[in-house]
């Protein structure tokens, strides 16, 4: 154990703790392997670590460097949904009671943050104190600074005062009441005092984040990352990763991209540049300038997607050059109504355009990703997939093709959120698969059961935790979510009214009282388009 944290090679200085400082627990609930090389974790850690009055220990399910006696604050970053079953398990590890009304003033308050979180944290409400919602670079030194300001009072003052906050979320200052056990949400009420709305907060600054840590030991072995820009600004209609982060910002070359990537190349040549939309930053093409100069010529280049229409030969090029053989495309359908619908602003000839430039430019494989099952599809736009690929091969014989595919999954404060799940999506998996390996493509689906269980939890509301502790005794299998809802029938709606029901505009949603980027009206106007091109003919 001790030796995993010495091949560490830290690009940050860590204060020395005062003599007070607040004892902090930060757990990243999956193996340090994996905790290791999330971003998101390292910035925070990295944040409380260099708060004299903090004095932070790490904790992942396999290792954990030396923990104290008697923590003030337990916190967690939230990832990937299923995660959860950790999260209960180190809380047992710890002796911390699984349920947040059932923790005393000598417990620590259990908070969280991440993605997961931020999205919907309503199925897990009853396992946190506090729920951090949004971007870290204000919000973490808030919330700590404020809990310091009550340290010494009792845990009901402590969660009245930490509501206050702007983006610090006390989920059991909320009362939620139904129309029925297992009806729809009547009301959310604030308590004591907590804001009727709590709205997620978003860092708007051009200075983004990188890594500040870097070991062998990660997923991806010595990798230093850099966050090259934020959110995204397609606007997809389907996308958590654009409406929940709005707006897009990209990070200053001169004032964060350079120095980041000179301090990160100093101890590795492993880089990765992330972002939903990394190619659309307006200086990309000066940052590969940069980056193709001799003295990063030994560096291993990765790119997260990128936006089809901006794979140059330029761009294969510098990839080839910086040991990479493949490039990886979101183009969602083959069909122009489907991606007209979702507001995929892209034709199929960028498409062919792009694999024509990956191939010219030295690359020996291009990776799409696509969904079926979007709100809207008809069989004859599974074919316009199948025709695309068709098209693909002619374009750039020889370049190697794989499709990833996955089901539409509805996600909160996006317009599609109030769609549900296809349930013929799982037999159109099947059909391309069938369809694309006759043509020679790599076919990689997604597991539709998962995506079943990533939309449940998805637009779940806090009566799942009952469910979610029944289940991780099972298996995370569908099945066993299946055997959970029978056993609780009667004490929460149905899995089909979480996953497949198309939702009402009108009906309250269990994040209501959680506000994103974008006001609920302007997503049903979002909605609404998408809707009128539900008619308009097949392509």
């Amino acid at each position: 154990m001790t030796a995993v944290f010495a091949d560490e090679r830290l690009l940050f200085a860590a204060a020395t703790p005062d003599a007070d400082a607040i004892p902090v627990i930060f757990a990243f609930p999956n193996d340090y392997t994996v905790g290791i090389t999330s971003l998101g974790y390292q910035v925070v850690w990295a944040t409380l670590a260099m708060r004299p009055d903090v004095q932070v220990s790490r904790l992942f399910t396999d290792l954990h460097e030396p923990l104290p006696a008697e923590p003030e604050l337990l916190g967690f970053s939230v990832s990937w949904e299923l995660d959860y079953v950790n999260i209960l398990g180190l809380l047992e590890s710890l002796d911390i009671p699984l349920r947040a009304g059932d923790r005393t003033d000598s417990h620590p308050l259990v908070f969280g943050g991440g993605p997961v979180l931020t999205a919907n944290p309503e199925p897990f409400a009853d396992f946190f104190d506090v729920v951090l919602l949004g971007d870290g670079e204000h919000l973490l030194d808030a919330f700590v600074t404020a809990y310091g300001e009550v340290r010494g009072e009792g845990r009901s003052r402590q969660l009245q005062h930490l509501s206050q906050v702007p983006g610090v979320y006390v989920p059991s200052l909320y009362q939620v009441t139904y129309t029925a056990p297992d009806g729809e949400i009547r009301a959310i009420a604030p308590l004591n005092g907590a804001p009727a709305v709590v709205e997620k907060q978003t860092y708007r600054g051009n200075v983004l984040s990188a890594s500040t840590v870097v070991t062998e030991r990660a997923a991806w072995e010595n990798i230093y990352m850099v966050e090259v820009v934020r959110s995204c600004p397609e606007m997809c209609r389907f996308c958590l990763a654009s409406y929940l982060t709005l707006p897009f910002r990209p990070a200053s070359l001169e004032a964060s991209l350079m120095p980041a990537i000179e301090r990160g190349l100093a101890v590795t040549n492993r880089l990765g540049l992330l972002g939903a939309s990394v190619t659309q930053h307006p200086e990309f093409d000066e940052l590969l300038d940069y980056l193709n100069r001799p003295q990063f010529d030994d560096v291993r280049l990765s790119l997260a997607s990128v936006r089809t229409g901006t794979v140059t030969e330029k761009l294969a090029r510098s990839l080839v050059q910086h040991d990479s053989r493949s490039i990886t495309i979101a183009v969602e359908s083959g069909s122009d109504r489907l991606r007209q619908i979702i507001n995929k602003k892209l034709e199929t000839e960028e498409i062919a355009q792009a694999a024509v430039n990956a191939k010219a430019g030295g690359l020996s494989s291009l990776k799409l990703y696509g969904m079926v099952g979007i709100p809207g599809e008809e069989p004859e736009d599974l074919e316009a997939t199948v025709n695309l690929l068709k098209t693909l091969k002619k374009a750039a014989p020889g370049l190697r093709l794989t499709f990833g595919c996955s089901t539409f999954v509805p996600k909160a404060h996006t317009p599609f959120q109030w769609f549900g799940i296809n349930p013929d999506a799982e037999k159109r998996l099947k059909l391309l698969q069938k369809r694309l390996g006759a043509l020679g493509v790599e076919f990689r689906p997604e597991s539709y059961n998962w995506s079943v269980i990533q939309a449940l939890i998805s637009r779940g509301d806090r009566r799942l935790s009952r469910l979610l502790e029944t289940v991780r005794h099972y298996g995370d299998t569908l099945g066993s979510y299946r055997r959970a809802f029978k056993e609780l029938r009667g004490q929460l709606p149905p899995l089909e009214a979480y996953v497949f029901e198309t939702w009402s505009g009108d009906r309250l949603l269990p994040w209501e009282h959680l506000h994103g980027p974008l006001p609920k009206v302007t997503l049903l106007k979002h909605q609404a388009t998408a809707l009128s091109l539900f008619s308009k003919s097949l392509v």
